[in-house]
């Protein structure tokens, strides 16, 4: 399996490649949305951006269709007046980051405005617009900074894929430490932090906690006789059969080699009934294990230990090696059977 870290490089790279190509990503692919009431001024504008080479125009005469359009399509550059009826840029731009913030998208913001005074431009900047043009706008200066809006909106687009990839690559990661590969169930990172959750849950609710161990009896013979391959088999097979015989909210965990752990919390310490794990063990032998190599039967021993959420709260480990010491008397005494 390829190791987390190479994984993680190779995501870095191809993500820094990928802003690169966007980066210089040709005027004909930037979207563009020009909103202004005036017509004379959408037309102006339009006719300057396509002679700079922009094709990917939509024009609106209304903040509010404007943002019908995004709904439609996102936009990468918004070109908007900042005094219009109804809705002016700025409350348009309040809207647009909204959006973006709930879609996971950044839309550059460039607003036409005649307004004079420093503190105007800071307002319209702490609101997230990213740049501003004087009308009339001169269509160099134009084309120019909707080429760099647009490498802005491309390049923060970018990281914000890139954080979404790395942060699913996390809970992946994160996932896989909890599992075990083999059989899918969890592993004993998980089963510790879950039998410490359900200890302290049960200390303050008075409910029970019965927490198993199974081993299957003479593995090492299974393994030395018909090779690991074979052995996994047998150990996914035996983990399905048990998954079957226990409650969709118990836990069931390989704990290493042949040895899983269950944990089966409840509301009620009363409510735990010695005939559930006596019906596990009668599934595991009710018939033999299909494998590569035919049939084969497996047996398994068991030592339960519980709490019944009274008294001083047992700690994690405590209770794996009452529940482990269980198992060895079970083993001891003959195996194929519970010690409770």
């Amino acid at each position: 399996m390829e190791p987390a870290y190479a994984r993680l490089s190779y995501l870095d790279s191809y993500y820094k490649n990928r802003a690169r190509n966007k980066a210089q990503m040709s005027n004909k692919d930037v979207s563009i949305i020009i909103v202004d009431d005036m017509q004379f001024s959408r037309v102006v504008i339009q006719a300057a951006l396509k002679k700079a080479g922009f094709s990917n125009i939509r024009v609106a005469s209304r903040a509010r269709e404007a943002l019908n359009m995004m709904a439609d399509m996102h936009a990468d550059v918004v070109l908007a007046d900042w005094v219009m009826p109804e809705m002016d840029g700025l409350e348009l731009t309040d809207i647009i980051r909204q959006k973006d913030e709930e879609l996971g998208v950044y839309t550059a913001i460039i607003l036409f405005t005649a307004q004079e005074g420093i503190e105007p431009l800071v307002e319209a900047f702490d609101r997230g617009v990213d740049d501003y043009i004087c009308k009339p706008p001169n269509p160099h200066e134009l084309a120019a900074r909707v080429n760099a809006a647009a490498r802005i909106a491309s390049l923060q687009n970018d990281l914000l894929e890139t954080s979404q990839q790395l942060e699913d690559t996390v809970k992946h990661l994160e996932e896989m430490a909890l599992t075990d590969p083999l059989t899918g169930v969890g592993n004993r990172r998980l089963l510790t932090r879950q039998l410490e959750y359900h200890l302290l849950d049960a200390s303050a609710r008075h409910g029970g906690v019965c927490f198993v161990m199974l081993d299957i009896d003479h593995f090492k013979k299974i393994n030395d006789t018909h090779g690991h391959d074979v052995g996994d088999e047998v150990l996914i097979g035996f983990t399905r059969r048990v998954r079957r015989t226990v409650r969709p909210t118990d836990l069931v965990a390989r704990m290493g080699g042949e040895e899983f752990g269950i944990i089966m919390h409840y509301t009620r310490a009363e409510n735990f009934r010695h005939s559930t794990l006596e019906r596990m063990l009668a599934s595991i032998n009710q018939r033999p294990f299909k494998t590569s190599v035919g049939d084969l039967t497996v047996t398994a021993s068991i030592g339960v230990c519980f709490y019944k959420g009274e008294g001083e709260q047992p700690s994690v480990q405590g209770l794996i090696k009452c529940a482990d010491e269980k198992l060895y008397k079970a083993k001891a005494n003959g195996r194929n059977q519970i010690v409770f």
